[in-house]
């Protein structure tokens, strides 16, 4: 058998899954947003690779036409970017506008919101009852003392009073913050406490599947330790349990004086006020309270969702997200360009792997978002999609929180043929991506398509030089009008050792990445988890694409503790499945082999510990660094709150390993 070790810099292109449709420019957004640009004598282009130069080279002139093409009432602003430094860029100086005027601004009776769950029956508001329902939340968060600036939290699943509460808070120029149900109470209190909510809305308990989750007593605990609440707001949900001493949902839409007035009074907030705050995961120490702009999101999202995810009014928008997640803000972005958003709370593979396919079929969407590892769930269930589903519907599918391997691509090309699959990367730290996909490049599997407009992406090598073809460190060299305000109750020094400290006047993500020639990407996981062995260097993403394509595996962590003395390290791959000790033997065997053909014989794990689960967040990312931390001696509950996590007790189980070693 002949090996296919590979020495850095030799990364093999993907297959080509989709080449550009000879009528993408006049088919699709972007391309008739490039026939614009050219009517306007901007730019005259005809291929995604001098667009996204000229939205680089010439950003002024780029942010403007997504303000005038879009038609994005932000004011009289003085200037685009008025100051260039990163950190500190003030965008738009002197701009007066709102996030909730925009995703408000499509009115009729088309679908707006639509509500689906295992814990209720469907809900669905149009256009109207959406601006409608949104005019009395605010009048009822006015009453409870909520003004501009205000902090308004939610303990809420992805339902549409979420969505109606959100917009409702923006719209009085306050502040949202977000945690789902499952967040244990450590984890709420750990974000909410740190900004000081006025308000909380929350339900007292919700359906997953086919098992209840009573929710009252931890919202009763997080009562207590948030003295800055004035009230509390009982959204009903499962259906025979109300939050206790409480002001109901129903009272809280304060109906307008005048019967059949839903005019709504939008507070004009300046570019950077702060429109929702964000939190990191947690997992290490107080999760980071990233402040996000009504102007930051306002373009971005816009650009992101109109551009590059193909989005038009009268789409029906769906990616599988909870409340704590970035993907939801993203989500309820499509409303600014006039696309219903379909929200879902449950589990997204109960009954069966079929269920969120048949959502779409149902509510014949048009945007079909997921995370990575849900498409190689269905493919681990071996899930053909009927037919019969008549999912035609679906333009584009698309994928984040984790890297989606070759194998997932291909599952969805095989699956539904023809769509851009539009694996993207970025997070919560700008609430969008820095790489994603477009109508006009190509698709290839494992490949990340291009970088997005306007995010001057590079990869620095260790002497600080852009390199293509070979991993490095993936920096912004432009600022970005989603970057963070910055961070709440900082005075900047946080924000700036976060992202701007180890290469000053660029934002450093801390993500791993390859550009190639074309400007297509792999992203082989986080820079800080790197694994160098003898001096060949893999991303973690490398490993489990190999390891999870093993049949009888299901998930794969993998750490590397370095040598002081300088030698290669030890190499620790914990994996789980469904196996026995035969069988867990011959697995074991088969990943050893796998792994020194496919990647390298350097990079053969010392050991191979099998776990009941591997530790993940709350949104489904593998906690690489912090199991590294407890390896090498860090208290479990400094390496992680266990609220944060899906399955806190694997931390346990690998400390139990590492103490027989």
């Amino acid at each position: 058998m002949s090996t296919q070790f590979r020495e850095p810099g030799q990364l093999s292109r993907g297959r080509l899954l989709r080449q550009v449709p000879d009528d993408v420019m006049s088919t699709t957004v972007i391309g008739a947003y490039c026939c614009w640009l050219a009517e306007q004598g901007l730019l005259q282009c005809h291929d995604y690779r001098s667009l996204w130069q000229w939205s680089v080279t010439e950003t002024d002139a780029f942010w403007q036409s997504v303000i005038d093409y879009f038609d994005l009432d932000v004011g009289n602003p003085s200037a685009i970017l008025k100051t260039r430094d990163m950190p500190g860029a003030t965008w738009l100086p002197g701009a007066s506008l709102s996030y909730a005027e925009h995703a408000l601004r499509h009115v009729g009776s088309q679908n707006a919101v639509v509500g689906v769950s295992q814990t209720r029956d469907r809900v669905v508001l149009t256009r109207d009852q959406l601006r409608q329902q949104v005019a009395s939340c605010a009048r009822g968060l006015m009453q409870l003392g909520v003004s501009r600036g205000d902090r308004v939290a939610a303990y809420l699943p992805n339902i549409p009073e979420a969505i109606v509460a959100f917009l409702a808070t923006a719209t009085l120029g306050a502040v949202w913050v977000s945690c789902a149900p499952e967040f244990g109470v450590r984890a709420v209190i750990d974000r909410f406490k740190q900004v000081e909510p006025k308000v909380l809305l929350a339900v007292a308990g919700y359906s997953y599947g086919n098992k209840t989750i009573d929710r009252g007593q931890q919202v009763a605990e997080i009562r207590t330790q948030l003295p800055s609440l004035t009230a509390v707001v009982d959204v009903p949900y499962l259906q025979g349990s109300a939050v206790a001493e409480s002001l109901a949902w129903v009272d809280l839409l304060v109906p307008a004086a005048t019967p059949g007035d839903d005019a709504i009074t939008f507070a004009k907030v300046p570019f950077d006020h702060p429109l929702y705050i964000l939190f990191s995961s947690g997992t290490t120490g107080l999760p980071k309270a990233i402040v996000h702009s009504h102007g930051g999101m306002l373009l971005e999202h816009t650009k992101a969702l109109g551009l590059h995810n193909d989005v038009r009014d009268g789409d029906v928008f769906f990616w599988f997200s909870t409340t704590g997640w970035m993907v939801w803000n993203y989500s309820v972005s499509a409303l600014l360009l006039g696309a219903a958003v379909v929200c879902f709370d449950g589990n997204p593979m109960w009954p069966t792997a079929e269920r969120l396919w048949q959502l779409a079929a149902a509510e014949r969407m048009t945007y079909f978002g997921n995370s990575a590892s849900f498409y190689m769930s269905c493919r681990d269930n071996h899930l053909q999609l009927s037919a019969a589903l008549n999912l035609a519907s679906i333009r584009a599918v698309g994928s984040t929180g984790s890297v989606l391997p070759a194998q997932g691509f291909d599952w969805i090309a095989e699956q539904l043929p023809g769509r851009i699959i539009a694996s993207a990367a970025g997070g919560t730290d700008i609430c969008s991506a820095f790489v994603a996909a477009s109508p006009m490049v190509p698709i290839r599997s494992g490949e990340i398509a291009c970088p997005m407009l306007g995010c001057d992406v590079a990869a620095l090598s260790d002497s600080g030089e852009a390199v293509y073809g070979e991993p490095g460190e993936l920096v912004i060299r432009q600022p970005l009008p989603s970057m963070p305000v910055g961070f709440w109750g900082d005075d900047g020094s946080r924000y700036s050792a976060s992202y701007f400290e180890k290469n000053p006047g660029m934002w450093t993500h801390g993500d791993w990445i390859t550009i190639f020639d074309d400007f297509a990407s792999v992203i082989s996981g986080r820079s800080d988890a790197t694994l160098n062995r003898g001096g060949v260097r893999l991303g973690t993403a490398d490993f489990y694409s190999v390891v999870e394509d093993i049949a009888g595996v299901s998930d794969s962590l993998v750490v590397h503790l370095d040598d002081s003395d300088g030698g290669m390290g030890l190499l620790i791959l914990f994996v789980s499945g469904d196996v026995n000790e035969v069988s867990e033997a011959g697995l074991t065997g088969e990943i050893m082999r796998r792994l020194k053909s496919e990647l390298s014989p350097r990079h053969v794990p010392d050991h191979v510990v099998w776990l009941r689960a591997i530790p993940r967040t709350l949104t489904g990312k593998k906690i690489e660094t912090p199991v590294k931390k407890l390896l090498m001696g860090t208290p479990i509950d400094k390496v992680a709150a266990a609220g944060s996590l899906q399955n806190a007790e694997a931390l346990h189980d690998i400390l139990t390993w590492h103490r027989r070693l």
